[in-house]
Protein backbone atom coordinates (compact mmCIF):
# COMPACT_ATOMS: atom_id res chain seq x y z
CA UNK A 1 0.00 0.00 0.00
CA UNK A 2 2.80 2.41 0.67
CA UNK A 3 4.03 1.85 -2.98
CA UNK A 4 0.81 3.09 -3.81
CA UNK A 5 1.25 6.40 -2.20
CA UNK A 6 4.23 6.74 -3.68
CA UNK A 7 3.29 5.31 -7.32
CA UNK A 8 4.06 9.09 -9.13
CA UNK A 9 7.86 9.31 -9.90
CA UNK A 10 6.54 12.90 -10.90
CA UNK A 11 8.61 11.91 -14.99
CA UNK A 12 6.59 13.90 -17.67
CA UNK A 13 3.87 11.83 -18.18
CA UNK A 14 0.23 12.54 -17.94
CA UNK A 15 -0.44 9.07 -16.01
CA UNK A 16 2.20 9.81 -13.18
CA UNK A 17 0.79 13.09 -13.05
CA UNK A 18 -2.31 11.42 -12.18
CA UNK A 19 -1.35 9.25 -10.12
CA UNK A 20 1.20 11.49 -8.20
CA UNK A 21 -2.00 13.74 -7.78
CA UNK A 22 -4.15 10.99 -5.97
CA UNK A 23 -1.32 10.45 -4.10
CA UNK A 24 -0.75 13.53 -2.53
CA UNK A 25 -4.61 13.61 -1.72
CA UNK A 26 -4.23 10.42 -0.03
CA UNK A 27 -1.50 12.40 1.95
CA UNK A 28 -3.95 15.15 2.70
CA UNK A 29 -6.32 13.20 3.97
CA UNK A 30 -3.75 11.43 6.66
CA UNK A 31 -2.29 14.43 7.66
CA UNK A 32 -5.92 15.92 8.57
CA UNK A 33 -7.47 13.30 9.91
CA UNK A 34 -3.22 13.34 12.69
CA UNK A 35 -4.68 17.28 13.22
CA UNK A 36 -8.14 16.26 13.89
CA UNK A 37 -7.25 13.38 16.17
CA UNK A 38 -4.48 15.71 18.35
CA UNK A 39 -5.42 19.60 18.27
CA UNK A 40 -2.05 19.93 20.41
CA UNK A 41 0.14 19.46 17.58
CA UNK A 42 3.71 20.06 17.99
CA UNK A 43 5.12 23.39 16.33
CA UNK A 44 7.29 22.30 14.19
CA UNK A 45 4.39 19.71 12.62
CA UNK A 46 2.49 23.13 12.40
CA UNK A 47 5.39 24.93 10.61
CA UNK A 48 5.56 21.72 7.73
CA UNK A 49 2.03 22.38 7.58
CA UNK A 50 2.30 25.67 6.90
CA UNK A 51 4.98 24.99 4.08
CA UNK A 52 3.17 22.76 2.55
CA UNK A 53 0.14 25.07 1.79
CA UNK A 54 2.60 27.32 0.53
CA UNK A 55 3.59 24.58 -1.50
CA UNK A 56 0.47 23.92 -2.90
CA UNK A 57 -0.66 27.70 -3.46
CA UNK A 58 2.56 28.37 -5.06
CA UNK A 59 1.91 25.66 -7.73
CA UNK A 60 -1.72 26.97 -8.27
CA UNK A 61 -0.01 30.04 -9.01
CA UNK A 62 2.51 28.43 -11.20
CA UNK A 63 -0.38 26.58 -13.45
CA UNK A 64 -2.27 29.71 -14.26
CA UNK A 65 1.03 31.63 -15.13
CA UNK A 66 2.10 28.44 -17.50
CA UNK A 67 -1.03 28.20 -18.97
CA UNK A 68 -1.00 31.89 -19.76
CA UNK A 69 2.37 31.89 -20.77
CA UNK A 70 1.47 28.92 -23.48
CA UNK A 71 -1.46 31.34 -24.84
CA UNK A 72 0.83 34.60 -25.10
CA UNK A 73 4.12 33.00 -25.90
CA UNK A 74 3.29 29.51 -27.80
CA UNK A 75 0.10 30.77 -29.20
CA UNK A 76 -1.92 27.84 -27.88
CA UNK A 77 -3.20 27.92 -24.77
CA UNK A 78 -3.15 23.50 -24.98
CA UNK A 79 0.49 23.23 -26.07
CA UNK A 80 2.09 20.14 -24.64
CA UNK A 81 5.49 19.16 -25.02
CA UNK A 82 6.76 16.29 -22.61
CA UNK A 83 10.17 15.72 -24.28
CA UNK A 84 12.28 18.84 -23.73
CA UNK A 85 14.47 18.98 -20.46
CA UNK A 86 16.74 21.73 -19.53
CA UNK A 87 19.92 20.17 -18.41
CA UNK A 88 20.37 22.74 -14.96
CA UNK A 89 16.85 21.73 -14.13
CA UNK A 90 16.61 18.70 -11.32
CA UNK A 91 15.41 15.30 -12.06
CA UNK A 92 12.05 14.90 -11.87
CA UNK A 93 12.21 11.19 -11.72
CA UNK A 94 12.42 9.71 -8.28
CA UNK A 95 12.83 5.86 -6.83
CA UNK A 96 11.07 4.84 -4.28
CA UNK A 97 13.16 2.98 -2.02
CA UNK A 98 15.64 6.27 -2.30
CA UNK A 99 12.95 8.39 -1.49
CA UNK A 100 12.09 6.22 1.49
CA UNK A 101 15.59 6.08 2.82
CA UNK A 102 16.79 9.84 2.71
CA UNK A 103 16.91 11.52 5.75
CA UNK A 104 15.10 14.95 7.07
CA UNK A 105 17.79 16.79 6.50
CA UNK A 106 18.51 15.46 2.74
CA UNK A 107 15.18 15.85 1.80
CA UNK A 108 15.43 19.48 3.04
CA UNK A 109 18.51 19.82 1.43
CA UNK A 110 17.85 18.83 -1.78
CA UNK A 111 14.62 20.77 -1.79
CA UNK A 112 16.68 24.01 -0.90
CA UNK A 113 18.90 23.25 -3.94
CA UNK A 114 16.33 22.37 -6.63
CA UNK A 115 14.14 25.81 -5.59
CA UNK A 116 17.15 27.60 -5.65
CA UNK A 117 18.00 26.07 -9.63
CA UNK A 118 14.40 27.35 -10.40
CA UNK A 119 14.58 30.45 -9.05
CA UNK A 120 17.54 31.45 -10.61
CA UNK A 121 16.22 29.90 -13.99
CA UNK A 122 12.98 31.92 -13.52
CA UNK A 123 14.57 35.09 -13.03
CA UNK A 124 16.92 34.85 -16.09
CA UNK A 125 13.19 34.23 -17.94
CA UNK A 126 11.99 37.30 -16.26
CA UNK A 127 15.00 39.19 -17.55
CA UNK A 128 14.75 37.99 -21.10
CA UNK A 129 10.92 39.55 -21.17
CA UNK A 130 11.67 42.26 -19.98
CA UNK A 131 14.40 42.59 -22.34
CA UNK A 132 11.77 41.78 -25.22
CA UNK A 133 9.05 44.12 -23.84
CA UNK A 134 11.66 47.20 -23.81
CA UNK A 135 12.40 46.41 -27.45
CA UNK A 136 8.26 46.31 -28.76
CA UNK A 137 7.65 49.32 -26.48
CA UNK A 138 3.99 48.83 -26.05
CA UNK A 139 3.68 46.66 -28.97
CA UNK A 140 1.54 43.30 -27.55
CA UNK A 141 1.20 44.68 -24.21
CA UNK A 142 -0.44 41.85 -22.33
CA UNK A 143 3.34 40.22 -22.81
CA UNK A 144 4.51 43.24 -20.04
CA UNK A 145 2.24 40.86 -17.02
CA UNK A 146 4.38 37.62 -17.65
CA UNK A 147 7.44 39.09 -16.12
CA UNK A 148 5.40 40.41 -13.37
CA UNK A 149 3.94 36.96 -13.16
CA UNK A 150 6.97 35.34 -13.17
CA UNK A 151 8.17 37.76 -10.01
CA UNK A 152 5.07 36.46 -7.97
CA UNK A 153 6.27 33.31 -8.26
CA UNK A 154 10.28 33.91 -7.64
CA UNK A 155 9.25 35.52 -4.25
CA UNK A 156 6.72 32.43 -3.29
CA UNK A 157 9.72 30.33 -4.26
CA UNK A 158 11.96 32.59 -2.04
CA UNK A 159 9.70 32.20 0.60
CA UNK A 160 9.80 28.16 0.27
CA UNK A 161 13.49 28.55 0.57
CA UNK A 162 13.68 30.41 3.55
CA UNK A 163 10.78 27.73 5.09
CA UNK A 164 13.39 25.03 4.30
CA UNK A 165 16.17 26.80 5.94
CA UNK A 166 14.32 27.35 9.07
CA UNK A 167 13.53 23.78 9.09
CA UNK A 168 16.75 23.20 8.60
CA UNK A 169 18.17 25.40 11.36
CA UNK A 170 16.07 23.24 13.52
CA UNK A 171 17.16 20.21 12.69
CA UNK A 172 20.96 21.17 12.98
CA UNK A 173 20.17 23.16 16.68
CA UNK A 174 18.73 19.22 17.44
CA UNK A 175 21.02 16.76 15.82
CA UNK A 176 23.86 18.84 15.12
CA UNK A 177 24.45 18.26 11.45
CA UNK A 178 25.92 19.88 8.71
CA UNK A 179 26.13 23.25 8.00
CA UNK A 180 23.11 25.32 6.40
CA UNK A 181 22.95 25.24 2.41
CA UNK A 182 24.55 28.55 0.50
CA UNK A 183 23.45 30.13 -2.49
CA UNK A 184 25.03 28.97 -5.63
CA UNK A 185 25.32 31.10 -8.67
CA UNK A 186 24.32 28.98 -12.64
CA UNK A 187 25.66 29.02 -15.44
CA UNK A 188 24.42 31.97 -17.42
CA UNK A 189 21.84 30.21 -20.04
CA UNK A 190 21.93 33.42 -22.01
CA UNK A 191 25.38 32.45 -23.67
CA UNK A 192 23.84 29.29 -25.55
CA UNK A 193 22.93 30.23 -28.65
CA UNK A 194 18.96 29.56 -29.44
CA UNK A 195 16.27 30.60 -31.64
CA UNK A 196 13.62 32.76 -30.71
CA UNK A 197 11.07 29.78 -30.39
CA UNK A 198 13.79 27.75 -28.56
CA UNK A 199 14.06 30.34 -26.15
CA UNK A 200 9.84 30.35 -25.89
CA UNK A 201 9.99 26.87 -25.38
CA UNK A 202 12.53 26.49 -22.38
CA UNK A 203 10.19 29.16 -20.45
CA UNK A 204 7.47 26.50 -20.68
CA UNK A 205 9.64 23.65 -19.71
CA UNK A 206 10.58 25.39 -16.68
CA UNK A 207 7.22 26.10 -15.72
CA UNK A 208 5.86 22.97 -16.97
CA UNK A 209 8.62 20.85 -14.71
CA UNK A 210 8.31 23.41 -11.66
CA UNK A 211 4.48 22.47 -11.54
CA UNK A 212 5.70 19.09 -11.59
CA UNK A 213 8.21 19.48 -8.96
CA UNK A 214 5.92 21.50 -6.11
CA UNK A 215 3.59 18.76 -6.37
CA UNK A 216 6.69 16.72 -5.02
CA UNK A 217 7.60 19.22 -2.62
CA UNK A 218 4.54 19.70 -0.96
CA UNK A 219 4.15 15.23 -0.93
CA UNK A 220 7.80 15.93 1.05
CA UNK A 221 6.49 18.59 3.33
CA UNK A 222 3.45 16.47 4.31
CA UNK A 223 5.43 13.36 5.09
CA UNK A 224 8.04 15.59 7.22
CA UNK A 225 4.86 17.04 9.61
CA UNK A 226 4.03 13.52 9.87
CA UNK A 227 6.71 12.62 11.47
CA UNK A 228 7.42 15.40 13.12
CA UNK A 229 7.17 15.19 16.89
Amino acid sequence: SCRLLFCSTLCPCVSLMIAGCCALFLLCCILNGTESSNPSLGIHKARYSNSFRLARSTRTRVQQLLSKYKEQQLGNKDFEDRSGHLDDLPLLSTDFNSWLQLTDWERLQAAFSDMQAYRNRLEWKRKELEREAKEKKGVQTLLNTLPKNIKHVEMDLRDLMSHVSNHMSYIKTSNRTSNLPTVWTPLNPSSISKTLWEKRVDGYIILRDLDLYLTKLARDFLLLASKAQ
